[in-house]
């Protein structure tokens, strides 16, 4: 099997193990048939972004250890639906993207130049 690619046509770096993200939760923002969310983005969470996802009904910053979940905090990197980074990014509450641990499939939401305009600098690998 193929590497996943990510957005600049290289392989998929890995987003975040801690905490453990990925619509599969192995790190990497991995895509299927499955993930109907498309959770395909790297962020680097921000106050401004967890509290924007809140108000619209996904709660990303609370632990829930009843699901092996710590909760997200500002600064931690989480793989997030297209479709959510780009209301974040229209309502001006989008943080910054892992270029190279975002899912090509993302292309399919978000325009390129979109999440160009949101990038973090290159880090050279995964950060916990």
């Amino acid at each position: 099997m193929d590497p996943s690619r990510n957005v600049l046509g290289g392989v998929l770096a890995s987003c975040s193990m801690q905490p453990l993200t990925g619509f599969y939760r192995n790190g990497c923002c991995d895509t299927g048939a499955e993930d109907r969310g498309s959770h395909t983005v790297c962020v680097i969470a921000t106050a401004e972004f967890l509290a924007f996802s809140r108000y619209l009904g996904n709660d990303l910053s609370t632990p829930r250890p009843e699901l092996r979940f710590p909760g997200v905090k500002p600064g931690d990197r989480w793989c997030v639906c297209a479709a959510r980074f780009l209301q974040a990014a229209e309502e001006f509450a989008a943080p910054k993207v892992v270029l190279e641990a975002t899912h090509e499939r993302a292309l399919e939401i978000v325009p390129i130049e979109l999440l160009k305009a949101h990038a973090a600098p290159a880090s050279g690998g995964e950060e916990t």
